[in-house]
């Protein structure tokens, strides 16, 4: 998968919308697989129009600083690659960087939102609130040492 700032260069890089759409969906070809038996409603983002799932694991290795770990499909090939932006700015991140994360920078920055229909918008900021709950949540049963 690439990183978040192969991302951004390489939208920068790319002048016309119809490569960039092309782009989000070659990225979300490259997402690690989900376990189907991890598709459930629980693990369901509610907000968006195609079904999306993330799921997550927390590393404690540095008990002051947890690092979040995602995995996250669609049944959407562009929400897919949405789904895969997202997991290249949270993915591997403490939990405080995550949640201090701001995703509407990255979002002007690539264009998306203007290019979005509003129903991707609106799950791709309900994909984001998740992401951040999710991380709040760990950072809250954080213990300082």
């Amino acid at each position: 998968m690439a990183s978040l700032q192969q991302i951004v260069d390489d939208f920068e890089f790319l002048d016309d919308w119809e490569d960039r759409y092309r782009y989000v969906i070659e990225l979300g070809r490259t997402l690690e697989p989900m376990p189907d038996e991890d598709k459930t409603d629980l693990n369901k983002v509610q907000g968006c129009v195609s079904q999306v799932w993330l799921t997550n694991t927390v590393d404690r290795s540095d008990p002051s600083e947890p690092v979040m770990h995602f995995i996250g499909d669609s049944d959407a090939h562009i929400v897919r690659g949405l789904v895969a932006i997202m997991l290249a700015a949270c993915s591997g991140n403490t939990a405080s960087n995550i949640v201090a994360f701001n995703e509407n920078a990255l979002f002007t920055r690539l264009g998306l939102i203007e290019h979005l229909t509003p129903q991707r918008a609106n799950g791709l900021r309900s994909m984001v609130a998740r992401i951040k709950s999710q991380s709040a949540d760990v950072l809250k049963n954080t213990q300082p040492s």
